[in-house]
């Protein structure tokens, strides 16, 4: 009796708790709890200004700033390639982090200083929209908005009086808004030359320091101590105007040479020249080139059936680089039919001239510039030339005696120095860098006219394009300034096959020169008159020597 008695309190005691824990169950599943409530969601065009600030600092700049864009496939972009830049910013934060220990090592008894643990965590920043600029110079200016809270674990261990000390920075979290431009594009990749990164306005930065296994951070003034200290120093370092300038290409490699001054030649005479015709005369002429350029070379007048020619005729050549240039003199003899021949050649390196004297030279011509060819001994004659090298007003500062001193200075005061209405010759730099929405009625094979005192250059012709960018530079060297006249541009369009209508205008615009001489410089859009839409890009620059 006592054993079936126990055996049925078993069995009923199983029951029951079975039972017990399904009501329970259920009870936990579908009751509702009077303390928690399902959240009541409303659109925040209906939410009270207080709400509303409380979440704006949480809401994506995408959604305050309609000039951000939103860039989701950039975050996934980021996502995927964290764990490699964690790996491949190990050495950059090493090399960088290594030069600063060596400087404390010997200093408050501290024998060594080197990194334990290294790892930016496996959370990457988000950024919150993205903001690009357009400028009329060659640079792309973005404004990311970006936020990062890791997990990263950097230890440092450090050797005090043979004591090993351990500090550990965690919990990291920056919140910034930089400026990042990449300057100057160039045709060579990636295409641009520096990055360079400047801040807007202060950032917020927090983190955890650990010594010894205890948070430091939580000492009682030290935080707020310490994050005003680090804003301070960021601020003092990179925030706008100063920058952080990054180089991604060498910049001789890229580097976009501008005239520095201009050569004057004269060709005075030659004496002693060869007998090319058959009367024992020539008709010879000279042709002028510096090298490294791809403008045309200068020409003299043809003296007829003479082996002394007289010329006294002066030439003037711009000037990008002093020191390797090369003034190249040829002496041809005029034919009706055929090649001219050539009656001798000879060379001028620029770097043997002082900068504002004239100099004069008696040249022996020869063949060719080949010392081991035994024909460029033979007597072809003599040239005579009195060569001038005046550099612009703006590097003349940078000279000292010859041209082996050359220095390049940018400083504002040069620049505003250069705001100064500058008299006498120069040379007048015309940039045509694209343009945009010029659509011809019946073809779009775009061009550039550049028009200045009756003188016609031309830029190469794009193809089926209503947004040509052709980035050429065309040179007037003058002996005033041009504050008086005007500058035409004009937008051409020609047909490619042969038929009626071939050309056709998309547009022009006058440009007064007055204000480049008087600035310097303007780099501006221009609305194409008689265009619909169309808008040219111009940069002109006025450099006096």
């Amino acid at each position: 009796m006592g054993f079936l008695s126990s055996l049925l309190g078993i069995f009923g005691f199983g029951i029951g708790s079975l039972i017990g824990i399904l009501f329970g169950f259920y009870f936990f599943i579908y009751s509702e709890n009077k303390d928690v409530e399902d959240p009541i969601t409303r659109p925040l065009s209906e939410l009270e200004t207080i709400s509303l600030e409380d979440l704006m600092p949480e809401i994506p700049f995408w959604i305050k700033c309609p000039d951000y864009d939103r860039v989701d496939w950039l975050n996934k972009f980021i996502l995927y390639m964290w764990p490699f830049i964690d790996k491949a910013s190990h050495s950059i934060i090493r090399s960088t982090a290594e030069p600063i220990f060596a400087e404390y090592i010997g200093k408050f008894k501290i024998e060594s200083i080197e990194f334990e643990n290294l790892s930016l965590g496996n959370l990457p920043p988000i950024i919150h929209g993205l903001k690009v600029f357009e400028t009329n110079e060659r640079e792309l200016v973005m404004e990311p908005a970006f936020k990062w809270a890791g997990n990263p674990n950097i230890i440092v261990t450090l050797t005090i009086s043979s004591v090993q000390v351990t500090v550990q920075l965690v919990d990291l979290q920056v919140f910034a808004t930089p400026r990042i431009t990449l300057k100057p594009l160039v045709p060579t990749i990636p295409c641009f030359a520096n990055i360079v990164v400047s801040l807007l306005e202060k950032p917020h930065i927090d983190f955890g320091i650990k010594v010894l296994g205890g948070d430091i951070m939580s000492i009682p003034g030290l935080y707020q101590y310490v994050q005003d200290t680090i804003k301070k120093e960021v601020s003092n370092l990179y925030l706008w105007p100063k920058s952080l300038e990054i180089p991604v290409l060498d910049a001789s490699t890229v580097s976009i040479k501008k005239p520095v001054g201009i050569l004057r030649v004269k060709v005075v005479r030659a004496t002693k020249l060869l007998k090319m015709d058959l009367l024992g005369l020539s008709d010879p002429y000279v042709k002028l080139r510096l090298g490294g350029e791809k403008l045309s070379s200068k020409k003299t007048t043809i003296k007829k059936k003479t082996l002394n020619p007289e010329w006294n005729e002066e030439f003037k050549l711009s000037v990008k680089d002093p020191l390797s240039q090369v003034l190249h003199i040829d002496v041809f003899d005029w034919d009706k039919v055929g090649a001219h021949d050539r009656l001798g050649t000879q060379f001028v390196p620029l770097k043997l001239l002082t900068p504002n004297e004239t100099k004069e030279l008696v040249l022996d011509l020869l063949k060719n510039t080949s010392i081991n060819d035994p024909q460029s001994k033979r007597q072809r004659g003599q040239i005579t030339l009195e060569l001038t090298y005046a550099p612009f007003r703006d590097d003349l500062e940078s000279f000292n005696g010859c041209l082996d001193g050359i220095a390049r200075n940018d400083s504002l005061l040069n620049r505003a120095s250069s705001s100064v209405s500058p008299k006498g010759a120069g040379l007048l730099l015309i940039t045509v860098q694209g343009a945009q929405d010029v659509e011809g009625s019946r073809h779009n094979n775009p061009y550039v006219l550049v028009i200045f005192r009756g003188e016609r250059k031309k830029s190469k012709m794009i193809r089926r394009t209503r947004n040509p960018m052709w980035n050429e530079e065309f040179q007037f060297i003058l002996e005033e300034p041009p504050s008086q006249d005007k500058i035409q541009i004009k937008v051409m369009s020609k047909r490619t096959v042969i038929g009626f209508n071939s050309k056709e205008s998309l547009g022009h615009v006058d440009i007064d020169l007055g204000d480049v001489v008087h600035n310097g410089r303007i780099n501006q859009k221009y609305h194409l008159i008689d265009s619909k839409n169309g808008v040219i890009h111009v940069e002109a620059r006025w450099k006096t020597i």
